[in-house]
């Protein structure tokens, strides 16, 4: 053990964690351990750290000063750090005076026996070494506007916009299209229930459209983004409709005359006139809700057949087409064809697999479950069957994920409908083939799992590609502001648990489709939690930050300027003129409503003037040493 004199009363509270330490740890032993540091005047053991009972021992001790520093060595501190530092704080004790040493997955979870023990007393000691130089912090406050943009004017968006205003939050609801709904448009009927999806996007935009504290700005791109949370500035760019789609669908409304707030099908909602000519604009906003949706899979070229076929389609297409159709007839038509079997090919652009999927041009996997399409697909089966009921329909499988409350009627329902399924193993993937046939042109060739790898020809008239979901093209926004993106391309939460719709820059949230694939209840939900959380980051006019920013020592710093070269966040530190030692001279500033503390600055800094609070470099010094010595 260390031998140091410790100037300050450091708690220990180790945590059981329900067996998930203790099973591996021997906490008793890592106990008696710790009280013979100095310094340490007080050790506790509990099932539940993290419970009333365990936040209690770390309060009657700071009541009582025995201690004034706090130690809790348990799970990770990303679950439950913040529970510690509000119950030190209701005790009276700065929240800030408190370190966590993460024995389980640190510790429980890859050892065991004497080296578990062995390693959890040297995370302990250089925890206790720490907090004994741990000085009092005080939160970062900033003002923060009462006003909130949100990016996307899909459901999402919609319904994000909506639940901000009802808080008494002025909203800037920005749209790249002319019009309002995104990718639901592009429905007919949703899951589970069958409601109509225009039905859904009309009752929001006529919300969003009669609300006075909503402006809305279709035909606009973000183009800058500067500021932190609370006081973002954005740069909007407005622009007439650009040739090709948008014209084309503003032509065909044009024939509706005054029919400008009414949804149009597989179109979406026309607010009002586009601009005519380009122009910037700047929208002060003190948070961000990112609602920028997804885009469908595009199959390539001769994936099942498709692009080399006209009766391959995708399930949007068909949705479309059978929406617009003639829904009478004993038999599906489509392109003016009868279509006496269809075949419905699941997992199309989903679960791919490295070596047995063929990458996109840009050598993406989308190795993912886009967890709509299985739904989507029997639904689309269903109806097929219901209206047309002498088209067959086939569905090809690998497996049928219909989660959710009601989804799983839908299989139910296929089968009673007798649709045929054929389950097949991703390295036997069903082959498509022009068929010999001449009364069907395309022929479906797969390994049945169901009937024991039996390879069976099945000859249909239609194939219909379930294609799964993509992260919207939002490139430029990700680099513009540094926003964080998974493996899987789509925009990423801190927690999806315990922060789900945060990311890790502050003031900036998630809604919907650009953090996962979900339905549109789930975008909805994920919607009205953003809206939620910006609502608390604003209600009070105020933001308070955690103080873990890098700090510098205008005695020590020279000005050389190779910490604002390396850190990450523009304007996170500038160069400034102030006088030293009554001569003009540049040094450091940072700016700590940007800081984010990572520490860059302190390690190219020639004359260590800078160090981040709260992880100085003087504690790791301790904290190496603490490890030595255990």
């Amino acid at each position: 053990m260390s031998s140091k004199p410790a100037k300050e009363k450091v708690g220990v509270y180790i945590c059981h964690c329900g067996g998930n330490v203790s099973d591996h740890v021997d906490v008793e032993q890592l106990a008696d351990e710790v009280r013979r540091i100095p310094g340490v005047t007080a050790v506790h053991t509990n099932m539940f750290m993290c419970s009333d009972p365990g936040q209690e021992l770390i309060q009657n001790d700071i009541k009582q000063e025995t201690i004034n520093r706090v130690v809790v060595a348990s799970c990770a501190p990303s679950l439950h750090e913040q529970t510690f530092r509000s119950a030190i704080k209701r005790a009276d004790l700065n929240p800030y005076l408190y370190e966590h040493a993460n024995i389980r997955e640190q510790v429980s979870w890859v050892h065991d026996g004497e080296k578990a023990t062995g390693k959890a007393v040297r995370l302990v000691s250089a925890a206790i070494a720490k907090a004994t130089n741990l000085k009092a912090l005080e939160p970062i406050r900033v003002d923060a506007r009462n006003h909130a943009t949100v990016i996307g004017a899909g459901v999402a968006g919609l319904r994000a916009a909506i639940d901000l205003s009802r808080r008494g939050i002025e909203v800037a609801l920005v749209e790249k299209s002319p019009f309002l709904s995104g990718q639901a448009a592009n429905l007919d009927t949703l899951v589970p229930g069958a409601e109509k999806a225009g039905d859904l996007i009309q009752a929001l935009t006529d919300q969003v459209l009669a609300d006075d504290k909503i402006t809305v700005y279709t035909c606009s791109e973000i183009v800058r983004s500067e500021g932190y949370v609370g006081n973002f500035k954005i740069t909007l760019n407005r622009r007439p409709p650009r040739a090709g789609a948008d014209l084309e669908k503003l032509d065909r409304l044009a024939a509706d005359k005054g029919k400008t707030n009414v949804f149009i099908p597989f179109v979406g909602v026309y607010p009002h006139p586009v601009p005519s000519k380009s122009d910037e604009l700047t929208v002060e906003t003190g948070a961000i809700i990112f609602a920028t949706g997804f885009k469908t899979y595009r199959p390539r070229e001769g994936e099942y057949g498709f692009g080399t076929h006209p009766f391959v389609i995708t399930l949007p297409e068909l949705i479309r087409q059978t929406a617009q159709a003639d829904s009478a007839g004993r038999h599906l038509t489509i392109k003016g064809r009868k279509i006496e079997r269809a075949a419905l090919m699941h997992c199309v652009g989903s679960r791919q697999i490295p070596g047995i999927h063929e990458p996109q041009a840009d050598d993406h996997l989308n190795e993912y479950c886009s967890r709509t399409c299985c739904s989507a697909t029997l639904q689309a089966a269903v109806q097929i069957r219901q209206k047309h009921p002498a088209t067959h329909v086939f569905e090809f499988y690998r497996d049928i994920r219909t989660y959710g409350r009601g989804q799983e009627d839908y299989y139910d329902q296929a089968s009673k409908s007798n649709v045929t399924f054929f389950r097949f193993e991703p390295e036997n993937q069903p082959v498509v083939s022009i068929s010999n046939d001449a009364r069907h042109p395309l022929n479906v060739t797969v390994k049945d799992t169901l009937t024991f790898n039996e390879e069976i020809d099945v000859a249909v008239d239609l194939i219909v590609l379930a294609v799964g979901m993509e992260p919207g093209d939002i490139t430029d926004l990700v680099d513009k502001m540094k926003l964080p993106v998974g493996a899987d391309r789509f925009l990423l939460e801190v927690h999806p648990k315990l922060r789900p719709v945060e990311v890790a820059n502050n003031g900036i949230l998630l809604a919907g489709t650009c953090q996962a694939p979900m339905d549109v209840g789930e975008a909805c939900n994920a919607a009205q939690a953003a809206a939620a959380k910006a609502s608390i980051l604003l209600s009070r006019g105020y933001v308070e930050l955690d103080p873990f920013v890098a700090e510098v020592d205008l005695q020590r710093c020279s000005g050389q300027g190779t910490c604002v070269a390396e850190c990450p966040i523009e304007g996170a530190i500038r160069m400034v003129a102030m006088p030293v030692d009554g001569q003009p001279l540049n040094r450091a500033r940072v700016n700590p409503a940007l800081c984010t503390g990572c520490g860059m600055c302190v390690a190219v800094c020639p004359q260590n003037a800078i160090d981040v609070k709260g992880w100085a470099l003087k504690e790791y010094e301790d904290m190496v040493d603490a490890i030595v010595a255990a």
